[in-house]
């Protein structure tokens, strides 16, 4: 069997080199995201033949794993972690595999899988470059709630530091109220994971803004890179009662990573859980493309 261990902010140390090695694309091959969802997901961790395993369990708690990130010997990896399956006694499933991924697992293993999609677990990927300009009539509507922001607040857009933290902390938890978090079993982990994040903002080497309105917190944004031409918007709240907070954030935040790295060319926003509201949201800023996301299930 696999040796896994829990996932502590220290295996950051190890994991990154591995991550960074295989230079994924989706949200789920990201420490912060590992760590943070760790206690949802019961997620373990072990490295195998110069690869990273993870191993969880679904909300019915059905064991699964994640496509394996690293280089080397592939094969082999695999062949371990069919054979943790077998000694633990349950079925070898694959959570979050990418439409390349399920081309090398029917050469690895032909006719062996069969696969179901995700879809609300897609990752929407955007152009950088336009959420920073918002250019062309296909924004138009971005620029419209923008300007009226502008002109009816007076705001200010400033980096999340150690001095402001916590009062993002607690616009979160006044967001968390005012959408019933603790009535939706979603955002409640939503809000478990997003906490990690805040008690170790430091620690997972996180970036974020927050935007002001005559002093106060209303919104706010976290992310980090994620691979070598993408950036990883974790977290982004708003409140709505503030019209165009969430447009302004967006676009300011994304100035800010254009600035800092001008080498990368998209933004992950990630998924949108199965949220109406959100994949709304989320499709009307016209993403580049979706990182399509399916479970594998081994069936020999």
């Amino acid at each position: 069997m696999i040796d896994f261990k829990e996932v502590e902010i220290d295996d950051k140390n190890w994991i990154d080199p591995l991550l960074a090695a295989a230079d994924m694309r989706g949200s789920q091959h990201n420490f912060t995201n590992i760590f943070t969802w760790s206690v949802i997901f019961n997620y373990r961790a072990a490295e195998v033949g110069d690869y990273l395993v993870v191993k969880g369990s679904m909300s019915d708690g059905a064991p699964f794993y994640l496509y394996p990130a690293g280089q080397g010997n592939l094969k082999l990896v695999f062949d371990a972690m069919r054979e943790d399956s077998v000694n633990c006694g349950h079925e070898f499933i694959l959570l979050g595999l990418f439409p390349e991924n399920k081309v090398v697992l029917d050469i690895l293993f032909p006719s062996s899988f069969t696969y179901t999609e995700m879809r609300d677990g897609f990752d929407y990927v955007y152009h950088l470059d336009q959420l920073v300009t918002l250019a062309g009539r296909k924004f138009s509507a971005k620029r419209n709630h923008i300007n009226r922001f502008k002109k009816n607040y007076n705001w200010a857009f400033e980096l999340i530091s150690p001095e402001n933290l916590a009062e993002c902390w607690e616009m979160n938890v006044e967001w968390c109220k005012a959408h019933g978090c603790d009535e939706d079993v979603q955002l409640t982990n939503e809000y478990c994971a997003v906490r990690r994040c805040f008690e170790n903002y430091t620690e997972l080497d996180l970036e974020g803004g927050l935007l002001r309105i005559e002093g106060k917190v209303v919104a706010f944004t976290m992310g980090e890179r994620l691979n070598s031409d993408t950036y990883d918007i974790h977290i982004e709240k708003a409140f709505d009662t503030f019209h165009g907070a969430y447009q302004m954030i967006n676009r300011e935040f994304a100035a800010l990573v254009q600035k800092k790295y001008p080498e990368l060319i998209y933004v992950n926003r990630e998924e949108d859980m199965g949220f109406e509201g959100l994949r709304k949201a989320k499709l009307s800023y016209y993403p580049v493309r979706m990182e399509e996301k399916y479970i594998g299930k081994f069936v020999g």
